[in-house]
């Protein structure tokens, strides 16, 4: 609900999550491109965007996962075990999970947390407070992904040049610095916008697909005997023959998962099918090919399990492989940090961030965003990850438990959908949800093992962020509370001025608020110190709905409240950006017309100071403060014309 807020009648904005951010069609189709040759366009897409964070993991996953195998198991179990694991959970998780049974849980064709959040609220037809909790943590857990992603993907690249040939080790001083200022140039171009370089993350990624899956073919029968970890028996034999240490494996093992949830999380741009064909026909078989050529390299060449990713590059293609791998990292990058800005204008449209600066990039592609406050942020949290593990090595340790998170929230927040929308009876839910649910807690525990070692960086991240929303979403709701006790209600108000009217003033005046039944602070104080009212007045509520998006004909609601005062709902889906001039503009089909140039627009500005005698903590009080005092204008965040905007203040202590 929008409206009444500190620094104006107003609040809430948002979108989805990937570079390119096309706003396609849920069902996959093509608006504008023309049968097959818009489906492979779809895919292609999908490739580049989506499968972006997966495809970076062999490069780590199974270097750390046989390090750690190796150290209870002699001989070729531990190779052939571990790529048994990496297979079965690219089948279990990625497969059955997130692309066989997830993704049907679309909230209008779009995915990811928060919008698996407000389905499920949807679904049982009101709040609730366990699925609200359940969002804010995959929102936290979602940005600590998004601090690590680019530091590990980058770094491990970048790592090439230990082994590059003719180096001999010359350039590992330079290392964390290179990654660094790739980085570095990666943060500063997204002010820029990157539908410039959303159309070749495709082609790229798609041949870093295909050299993986031909790597893995040209060792594959180096040993044929690899093959033996299609099966799943070599895997539960390892985690047996390993006792404890095999639950330590299976955190390393994750990595090579990592990225799952960007494909329900981008759902929304290609489509289900699109991307259910660029999984099963070009993702999943190059992986796999990949994995597997890395065993059988290890099985022959067992001194290479320091790095056996690129130990099994070829000299002669070594140099383009590795800028091949840089760039596939970089789209990866890429993939997360606009994954961010899609996730905070989502928050803030659901009320869980204050409104910020949210910046469109594109004149056609609504998707476009850039968010300079969450830009700046991030490429701070990533140089200081750099700069902290020096190694992907290391980062290994911190990666996966923010993954792994997210993923049982999903899970937990499906059973909801999947009872009470999809109506299935409980023994079904059960035998679906239960084994994934274990299988996720299973890969979240083994990671929070490495708490030691680097993970409890992702949780104090993700702890900081939830309590930076709870406060948020606290202090918004003790400020509305208290205001309705305060106020006077607006049936009231207008008996008031029938009794005793007011000096009339031509034109129209809107005032926005967050409660559509209590007089608005604006107009109040307008009353009192300019002792006017227009001849027409609105109050105005912009409201979220638990939809993606909110279809014209369901934006405007117009209820005559008096010859005087009218009230006017606006609804923007939570992946919308409000722009109330436009929406203002859709008011003339219901008969209520006026021009947006010569009407005024009031806005009730609060300043807000602590109290420790009621509401929250007085340090909570103060963070909620500093929340509202960098807020974005609401005349910016609605779009409305600054020269058409009153603003009047009070002091409300919280």
């Amino acid at each position: 609900m929008v409206g009444d807020t500190p620094r104006g009648d107003a609040a809430p904005t948002a979108n989805a999550s990937s570079p390119a951010n096309a706003q396609i069609p849920p069902d996959g189709g093509s608006r504008g491109q023309g049968g097959k040759a818009g489906r492979r366009a779809l895919i292609l897409g999908a490739i580049g965007v989506v499968f972006g964070d997966i495809g970076t993991s062999p490069i780590y996953a199974l270097r750390e996962a046989i390090g750690h195998a190796q150290k209870g198991v002699e001989g070729d179990l531990a190779v052939i075990g571990v790529v048994s694991l990496a297979f079965w959970a690219l089948m279990v998780v990625v497969t059955f999970k997130y692309v066989m049974f997830l993704m049907r849980a679309d909230n209008k064709g779009e995915g990811g947390t928060l919008s698996l959040m407000a389905l499920a609220q949807h679904a049982i037809g009101r709040r609730s407070a366990w699925l609200f909790i359940l969002g804010v943590c995959g929102a936290a857990l979602f940005y600590s992904d998004g601090v690590i992603t680019p530091a590990i993907s980058v770094l491990s690249a970048i790592e090439g040049l230990q082994e590059a040939p003719g180096l001999n080790g010359r350039l590992d001083p330079f290392i964390v610095p290179l990654a660094a200022g790739i980085l570095i140039a990666l943060f500063l171009v997204q002010s820029r916008g990157t539908a410039g370089l959303a159309r070749f993350f495709g082609p790229i990624t798609l041949v870093w697909f295909l050299s993986l899956g031909l790597m893995g073919v040209a060792h594959i029968f180096d040993d044929l005997s690899i093959l033996k970890a299609l099966s799943p028996y070599y895997g539960i034999k390892l985690l047996i023959a390993d006792g404890f240490l095999g639950f330590v494996i299976l955190g390393s093992v994750f990595l090579a998962v990592t990225g799952a949830e960007a494909l329900y999380a981008d759902m929304g741009h290609f489509g289900k099918s699109p991307i259910r064909q660029g999984w099963l026909f070009i993702v999943l078989p190059c992986l796999t090919l990949n994995y597997l050529g890395q065993g059988a390299f290890l099985l022959s060449h067992p001194g290479a399990a320091d790095n056996p990713f690129w130990n099994m590059v070829p000299q002669l293609v070594y140099w383009p492989m590795l800028i091949l791998a840089t760039a596939a990292t970089v789209i990866a990058s890429q993939a997360v940090i606009t994954g961010a800005f899609s996730v905070t204008q989502q928050a803030v449209q659901l009320g869980l961030l204050p409104r910020l600066d949210i910046r469109n990039t594109s004149e056609t592609q609504a998707g476009q965003i850039y968010v300079p406050a969450i830009n700046s942020l991030l490429m701070v949290g990533v140089l200081f990850v750099l700069v902290t593990f020096q190694s992907s090595h290391n980062l290994t340790a911190a990666y996966g438990v923010a993954v792994t998170g997210t993923m049982m929230v999903n899970t937990l927040m499906s059973f909801t959908v999947v009872r009470h929308k999809w109506k299935w009876p409980m023994w079904a839910v059960l035998l679906t949800l239960v084994p994934f649910g274990f299988i996720d807690a299973v890969f979240l525990t083994s990671n929070l093992l490495k708490i030691p070692a680097g993970a409890w960086m992702p949780l104090v991240l993700g702890g900081g962020l939830v309590m930076l929303m709870w406060t948020w979403v606290r202090g918004t709701q003790i400020l509305t509370d208290k205001t309705r006790k305060d106020s006077l209600p607006l049936t009231d108000l207008i008996e008031m001025l029938r009794a005793r009217p007011p000096h009339r003033a031509p034109g129209t005046a809107i005032f926005l608020t967050s409660d559509a039944d209590v007089a608005p602070v604006a107009l109040m104080h307008n009353l009192k110190h300019n002792k006017v009212l227009h001849e027409k007045n609105i109050i105005l509520t912009v409201h979220t709905s638990d939809r993606p998006r909110v279809p014209d004909l369901q934006r405007v609601a117009v209820e005559p409240i008096s010859d005087d005062f009218k009230r006017l709902t606006l609804t923007f889906g939570y992946m919308e950006t409000p722009n109330v001039p436009r929406a203002l503009g859709l008011c003339r089909k219901q008969g209520l017309k006026f021009d947006i140039m010569s009407t005024s627009f009031f806005l009730g500005r609060r300043s807000v100071v602590p109290t420790a005698r009621q509401g929250m903590p007085l340090w909570q009080d103060k963070l909620f403060i500093f929340l509202m005092r960098n807020a974005a204008n609401p005349t910016d965040f609605f779009r409305i014309p600054p020269g058409r905007v009153v603003e009047l203040g009070t002091q409300v202590s919280v």
